[in-house]
């Protein structure tokens, strides 16, 4: 079982963040790249409802928060685009299954091969040796990295968008389906920033308000010199700290960077913010972890 040691435990609690090699097996990867091969295939997406993901902030404002497609996306199955792959009337400019930067929110409850891989056993080993009483999956994401117009993730934290009263509540969980390399787009992380707290956040602004979120504070500037780069091989898992800091490069390699994230927070004496943009619903309430 995938349990992690106490060397593993403490480097985990210093740093915000661990690599685990060799965690899902090599067919484990193919399948879930095989059935995502299938819902891409299976693609409708509303001519109106093509929308670009972006990470820098005016953008993501303008092209995320302001639309329900993404605001509604939380206990559904929706696709999210490159930039600049559309052309003005909202026809594809690339082949649609080079055009996708990410598939979310909710692979891990509506899909049986994600649904297998997020509450496989080994998984909900490494919970319990994490300590978690009570973890619950609130969103899921399939995360493209495509060869040559990869767009970046410009460096941020996790609970800016997940936020919990306790902080520390959230955990990322990042699988490589495919080797991330420096070349095409690796997470970078600040070793030892989950301990500085969250100076910004995004919230669901007023209802019937535009764009449909809004940030409160503002990201510090980072010293680019204290990243580090984490590159691994297929099949690696990495914990991510909620409130660490990281990022990933623009792939402009001619090789993909396939992932598969979900987070996972511990819903024992935790308050999940009422204005956080991803919301629990009667439809799909956030399913433990633990089956």
């Amino acid at each position: 079982m995938a349990c992690l040691s106490s060397s593993q435990f403490q480097k985990f609690q210093e740093d915000g963040f661990l690599v685990l090699e060799d965690f899902f097996s090599a067919d484990e990867c193919a399948a879930m790249q095989q059935r995502i091969g299938e819902i891409v295939a299976e693609m409708e997406v509303p001519r109106h409802c093509r929308t670009e993901f972006t990470t820098q902030q005016e953008e993501q404002l303008r092209g995320q928060g302001s639309t329900d497609y993404f605001l509604s996306s939380g206990d559904k199955i929706r696709f999210f685009f490159e930039k600049g792959v559309f052309d003005s009337q909202g026809n594809f400019l690339v082949p649609p299954e080079k055009s996708i930067n990410k598939i979310a929110h909710a692979l891990h409850a509506h899909d049986p091969v994600f649904r297998t891989i997020t509450h496989a056993p080994k998984m909900q080993a490494l919970a319990r040796s994490l300590g978690l009483q009570k973890p619950v999956v609130v969103q899921s994401m399939y995360i493209f990295k495509q060869p040559h117009f990869g767009g970046e993730v410009t460096p941020h934290q996790d609970a800016t968008f997940l936020y919990t009263e306790p902080l520390g509540r959230v955990l990322g969980i990042w699988i490589a389906v495919e080797d991330a390399t420096l070349e095409n787009g690796c997470l970078w992380f600040i070793p030892g920033s989950h301990t500085s707290g969250v100076p910004r956040r995004m919230v669901r602004a007023p209802a019937g308000s535009v764009p449909g979120t809004r940030f409160l504070g503002s990201e510090p500037a980072r010293d680019d010199r204290l990243f580090v780069p984490t590159p691994v091989r297929r099949g690696a898992l990495v914990l991510i700290h909620g409130e660490v800091v990281h990022k990933s490069e623009q792939n402009l390699s001619d090789r993909s960077r396939q992932a598969y994230t979900f987070h996972i927070m511990e819903a024992s004496d935790t308050v999940w913010s009422p204005e956080n943009w991803l919301q629990p619903t009667t439809e799909l309430p956030f399913p433990l972890l633990y089956t």
